[in-house]
């Protein structure tokens, strides 16, 4: 807890601060605003600042954007059917569903990439968090029985069937809110929805995160689940 609490804010909030920073000098520098680090190699042009830094982007994409996260959608999909899915068997689809879904073609386009990808993916993960920072954290006050978690019947069968339909509904409306405005965005503007809903949007992660935990938090109240 002291590593994450130490280590995810302080570089993340740097992280963010250069990205900024850099991205503002290009204003000043080269009369326009590059955010892509790969453009703005193409500006440089010591060759020994060029090789260093594709050095930099080539360590941090193997070690980070494929290393690290692969990980979390391979064990996904290996819970999925552990006895036929393997993690590495996960990792296989992982990457093959990220070859379709034709991440480029996010990637050049700035304003796609942040208003359409980036909230509405931020309105997923902030329903989840929600759900989870809730039931945790305030339901079960930071009580875990791991070995129940591996039982078919116990305390987290809900019913034996072992899906907990609360969050599910309550990860649901924290996402659904926030539909409408990331159809906008998909469909270039051809479908208009009311200004609310942009106002929602542009906080997709906190709107869906509150919504999607205080519904969790009601229905377990109204609704206990039964092992």
């Amino acid at each position: 807890m002291l590593g994450q609490l130490i280590g995810l804010p302080t570089t993340m909030t740097l992280f963010a601060f250069i990205g900024i920073t850099v991205t503002s000098a290009t204003v000043i520098i080269f009369g326009e605003a590059i955010w892509d680090p790969v453009l703005l190699l193409g500006r440089f042009k010591s060759p020994l600042a060029i090789d260093f830094a594709l050095f930099g982007l080539t360590i941090a994409t193997l070690s980070t954007n494929i290393a690290a996260n692969i990980v979390s959608p391979a064990n996904d999909f290996s819970n999925l059917a552990p006895r036929r899915i393997s993690f590495k068997m996960g990792g296989f689809i992982a990457g093959v569903i990220g070859i379709l879904i034709f991440p480029w073609k996010l990637y050049l386009d700035l304003s796609n990439y942040i208003f359409t990808w980036l909230l509405g993916y931020s309105a997923l993960l902030g329903s989840i968090g929600g759900v989870m920072i809730i039931d945790y954290f305030v339901l079960r006050k930071m009580r875990l029985n791991v070995e129940e978690l591996y039982q078919r019947v116990g305390e987290y069968s809900f019913g034996n069937s072992g899906i907990n339909w609360r969050a599910l509904v309550a990860v649901a409306i924290g996402i659904s809110v926030n539909i409408p405005v990331f159809l906008q965005q998909a469909t270039n503007g051809s479908l208009q929805v009311t200004e609310i809903f942009n106002t929602l949007y542009t906080y997709a992660w906190f709107v869906s995160f509150f919504l999607a935990g205080g519904i969790h938090f009601a229905l377990t109240r109204l609704y206990p689940p039964k092992s």
